[in-house]
């Protein structure tokens, strides 16, 4: 599916679960110039649950103006406007704790999102973040972000980019423990899997990326020397995929390939489980770090990091990270490639 193309797209912006930070930061990233002059965002939550975060926070300069639909919406910088979503209980929750209400209105403002994703009224999805003890409290059995979105926009297998400066990192495998994440290398699934990457860098505009494919074991297991997946799985996928003239590298040492791959030498990087890729992009910037998801009917774009209810409603959050989730879906659909769905 090709995404709308304008000078300003609509992107929905999910509320997260109201009961963390997400409606603060969403607040916080809506009064920025640089979002309102490059975007039209328009917020998929609950207008009662912003109006009292402007209320207990004191935030001036904001107003919140419902609206029914994506496309009409403005983009004026000051003016919140909100796909007002019904959750019976909002009312009762409670900020700074995980709550089944939280995870049902976390669930509701994706699924509405996707809604208007598969009718062609929004260019991209950005997310506030969730609550996996929630979605559980509330019987949800999708454990985030990137199943929710696969179940509502009826996609299967989505690749998750992480986005950091000029250093980007796709994820072999996501939410499984470090134990299950080993077992889930093989060779075909690596192969597989790099040549959806390429496939997706070329649709973001690299004629010819360069990839990286990160090492499991220490010093890529110095020729054998503790462990074997290298020599067995790793190089074998890697070797098929240069066989189909793909431009793949490695393995490199997990302890060196993200700084080779933030000094330019790669275009993306391979990450073969969550936290060793995850590590590196928050040491490198913690705030600026971005989620991408692809191979989904619309683009998804994320803050990197979670509901944080121990500082909800203190004004202690930070919306650099919303506001540069927001900024980095307008630059991926402005790709040469004009399509990032995979």
């Amino acid at each position: 599916m090709p995404y709308f193309k304008q000078d300003r797209p609509v992107i929905a912006v999910t509320m997260g679960d109201p009961a963390g930070i997400g409606p603060e930061v969403v607040l916080g990233a809506l009064k920025s110039a640089a979002v309102s002059s490059r975007t039209i965002p328009v917020v998929v939550g609950s207008s009662q649950v912003l109006r009292r975060c402007i209320a207990e926070l004191h935030v001036e300069g904001i107003e919140i103006a419902e609206v029914a639909n994506p496309r009409p919406a403005e983009g004026v910088c000051g003016r919140v406007e909100v796909i007002d979503v019904s959750v019976p209980g909002l009312d009762e929750l409670k900020p700074g704790k995980a709550e089944a209400i939280g995870g049902l209105a976390a669930d509701a403002f994706v699924r509405k999102a996707c809604e208007f994703a598969l009718a062609g009224r929004i260019d991209a999805i950005t997310t506030a973040p969730i609550s996996k003890e929630s979605l559980r409290l509330a019987g949800i059995q999708e454990i985030g972000h990137t199943e929710l979105l696969a179940k509502h926009l009826g996609a299967s297998d989505p690749l998750t980019l992480f986005i950091t400066e000029n250093m980007r990192i796709f994820f072999l495998s996501r939410h499984l423990s470090l134990r299950e994440a080993i077992d889930f290398i093989t060779e075909d699934r690596l192969y597989r899997f790099i040549c959806k990457v390429h496939s997706a860098m070329i649709g973001l505009g690299f004629p010819r990326p360069g990839i990286g494919v990160a090492a499991l074991n220490p010093h890529a297991s110095d020729g054998g020397q503790f462990g074997s997946e290298e020599a067995e799985i790793i190089s074998p996928a890697i070797e098929r995929a240069r066989a189909e003239r793909i431009r793949v590298f490695g393995p490199v040492g997990a302890d060196s390939i993200f700084h080779q791959a933030l000094e330019g030498r790669f275009d993306c990087a391979i990450s073969l489980y969550h936290d060793q890729g995850h590590i590196a992009a928050k040491t490198r910037d913690f705030f600026g770090t971005v989620t991408a998801t692809l191979g989904l009917p619309v683009l998804r774009t994320s803050v990197d990091h979670g509901t944080a209810f121990d500082i909800a409603r203190q004004g202690k959050a930070s919306s650099v990270s919303m506001e540069a989730a927001i900024l980095s879906a307008a630059d991926l659909l402005a790709a040469p490639g004009g399509m990032v769905d995979g």
